[in-house]
């Protein structure tokens, strides 16, 4: 009994500290997901006025038409996770990815995975990536890795025009009541609403500008890349730390629910055992008693001798 005493005793000492430790966890998810969620509105409303410079452009140039013709090379851009502990966030996205690639069987294919994890997913599914990037450690990595992958989809157009060209953004993104779900964002080619000519400007004020064409249409088709690609990985690191936020609190209640359990049998052992020693005590004291009844009703032996006359 002392034994099953001491097992339970060391059980719940050891459920303690994985409390501690997934306690730990979830707050470190739930703080790191802030600066990540505040990099998300920035870019977004960044990448409003992005949008805002296409439309002007197209009112003070004419409406551009925007060749559809299917691309000659397509570049997925996957951005999974570098940990674990967020359950089956990489392999949805992954038997995503694996879909949309099949649909576009026509073209050649690449992939540019973001996390290691979200690379061993992707190799699950038949996948292999021609490049692997860490993800960003913080949310001021998020501009680096954005520029890097900018860079990396310049080297990948080689010059071509952008209409034969695909390049698909595929992350995680937060759904309604804090579900999340996988997506794929077309970046390349441009969608065609992009540049079409407004017929009215909602301004007094019409948009000019003085540099060449050419060269503001590149610059604006820059950013708007960047944005995306940004916007995408900032994202994917809060439904990531989402993600993992909501393992960390189901994993809480399990161990508190198993630590109330121990505790449970701990408190029926223990009054298991005082019950027994009580019983050992009292039976003790019984049998002493009956061994003394006997020797007190024994008559006395020594008698008075009578005196002589």
């Amino acid at each position: 009994m002392a034994q099953t005493l001491e097992t339970l005793s060391r059980h719940s000492n050891t459920l303690t500290s994985i409390r501690g430790i997934v306690h730990t966890m979830k707050t470190l998810s739930a703080i790191n997901a802030t600066p990540y969620e505040h990099a998300a509105r920035s870019i977004e409303a960044y990448h409003q006025t992005i949008l805002q410079g296409f439309e002007a452009f197209a009112y003070r140039t004419g409406e551009i038409h925007l060749r559809q013709v299917e691309a000659l090379e397509h570049l997925f851009i996957v951005f999974g996770s570098d940990h674990g502990l967020c359950g089956n966030y990489n392999e949805i996205l992954a038997a995503v990815v694996r879909q949309n690639s099949q649909l576009q069987a026509s073209s050649k294919h690449r992939l540019l995975c973001i996390g290691a994890q979200m690379n061993d997913a992707l190799d699950d599914q038949g996948l292999t990536p021609d490049a692997v990037l860490l993800p960003p450690a913080s949310a001021d990595g998020i501009g680096r890795l954005a520029g890097d992958i900018v860079t990396r989809i310049d080297r990948f157009s080689r010059g071509q025009p952008l209409y034969q060209l695909g390049v698909t953004l595929a992350f995680t993104q937060r759904g309604e009541h804090g579900a999340r779900e996988p997506v794929t964002l077309r970046l390349l080619p441009l969608e065609p609403g992009l540049l079409q000519r407004e017929k009215y400007w909602n301004s007094r004020s019409l948009p000019d500008y003085t540099m060449e064409a050419e060269a503001l249409l590149s610059s604006l088709i820059r950013s708007h890349i960047f944005a995306s690609v940004f916007r995408a990985s900032a994202e994917a690191m809060v439904t990531e730390n989402a993600a993992r936020l909501a393992l960390m609190q189901q994993a809480e209640q399990s161990v508190d629910e198993r630590i109330e359990d121990v505790k449970g049998e701990l408190r029926s052992v223990r009054q298991t055992e005082i019950t027994n020693e009580l019983m050992d005590v009292i039976i003790g004291f019984e049998a002493l008693q009956k061994k003394r009844r006997p020797e007190a009703l024994q008559p006395a032996r020594t008698a008075s001798k009578p005196r002589k006359s």
